[in-house]
């Protein structure tokens, strides 16, 4: 019910303060939680940033659906602790799942736990339950239990703060479509992946690269896990912008068109991507469209991974690898079935030989 997890909330935040000297809740609302674990230089490893900041994207079904979690750091042992949380579950609750994190923690960077961990074992309190409930009428906690269509509908609407009116609808229409398939139990998808792909789009919205036309981004059917993704600008110098050029000249068309599929994995196991048109030569692009890039395995993906630095890449490979369009080409000749049996085949291979890495000059 919205009145517990609001306590509970409220319950985290209250041990875990801005300042506390491990674990610090940033910012919390109905549907996300915000934390950083605090890692001393000491213990931090290479890179790894200190801070490590904590994502948690929480389902309208909690507590029936687990919230899901991803950081923002491309470690290999943190992204392997998320997937142990993942598969595992220990609990559904937030206060379980975040003392299991912490213990993770603590164990990897060879910290001692601090005493207020302790302290999420016990329940929430009481008092904090009630003076909540107490604000909620009870027409708002039956809204709430149907899915949070008043408050948690507002906390939404306040992250679109700052997009236009065509995003605002993008954004409105899936939340619909969202509804309707729980209310007539034909959910697709997992709760968890549809709410990371949600959070991308508001990310892409807002992306300079996407509102300078670099690239554009629409889904297909008003699938969610289904993108059409067009790059509009490559590398001016490279042979696939003249390709481009004399394209739009020939057939009014100067994109890459590319399909990205999510499955519900995501951000676990990276997006299926292949080139839909032109037809391309070189660039890594394979039979059936699929690109051979270890950014798209599972050896190679992070769940910090954003789907615009994925766009990025992509469009920088393409142009390096020196792609060229094949105008003479056939217009079906990519296809999904084609383009998956390249890629598991050059993935198999690569596993066996190792990837290649381009030198440091190269980029």
């Amino acid at each position: 019910m919205l009145s517990e997890l609001k306590a509970e909330l409220e319950f985290l935040a209250s041990i875990f303060t801005k300042d506390h000297q491990q674990l610090r809740i940033v910012s919390w609302q109905l549907d996300e939680l915000k934390c950083q674990f605090l890692v001393p230089r000491a213990a931090s490893a290479g890179s790894l940033p200190s801070p490590l900041t904590l994502h948690c994207t929480i389902t309208e079904s909690y507590p029936s659906s687990p919230p899901m979690w991803f950081v923002d750091s491309d470690d290999p042992d943190l992204t392997s602790i998320l997937e142990r949380l993942e598969e595992s579950k220990p609990n559904s609750s937030l206060c379980r799942q975040l003392k299991w994190l912490i213990c993770e923690l603590c164990s990897l960077y060879h910290l001692p736990e601090h005493l207020d961990v302790k302290l999420l074992d016990q329940p929430v309190p009481m008092a904090q339950k009630v003076a909540i409930e107490e604000i909620l009428s009870d027409d708002e906690e039956e809204d709430a239990a149907e899915g949070l269509e008043d408050l948690g509908h507002y906390e939404l609407q306040e992250e679109d703060e700052g997009l236009d009116k065509e995003h605002l609808a993008v954004l409105e229409n899936i939340r619909r479509r969202q509804r309707q398939e729980h209310l007539r139990g034909t959910v697709s998808g997992s709760v968890q992946t549809s709410n990371r792909l949600m959070k991308e789009l508001r990310e892409i919205y807002r992306s300079q690269s996407y509102i300078s036309g670099t690239y554009s981004v629409e889904l297909i059917n008003n699938n969610l896990y289904n993108w059409h993704v067009k790059l509009k600008k490559v590398d001016p110098d490279s042979p696939l912008y003249s390709d481009l050029q004399f394209l739009k000249e020939k057939e009014g068309i100067d994109y890459i068109l590319l399909n990205f599929s999510f499955r519900d994995n995501f951000p676990f196991d990276p997006p299926f991507v292949r080139v839909e048109s032109p037809s391309l030569h070189g660039g890594h692009v394979l039979n059936g469209g699929s690109l051979c890039m270890e950014l798209l395995t599972k050896q190679g993906w992070s769940s910090a991974c954003s789907i615009e630095s994925v766009i990025i890449h992509i469009s920088a490979t393409l142009a390096k690898g020196r792609a060229r369009a094949l105008f003479r080409a056939h217009k079906d000749q990519y296809n999904q079935e084609t383009a998956e049996k390249s890629f598991k085949a050059a993935v198999h291979m690569h596993e066996k030989a190792g990837w290649f890495t381009a030198p440091k000059q190269d980029g």
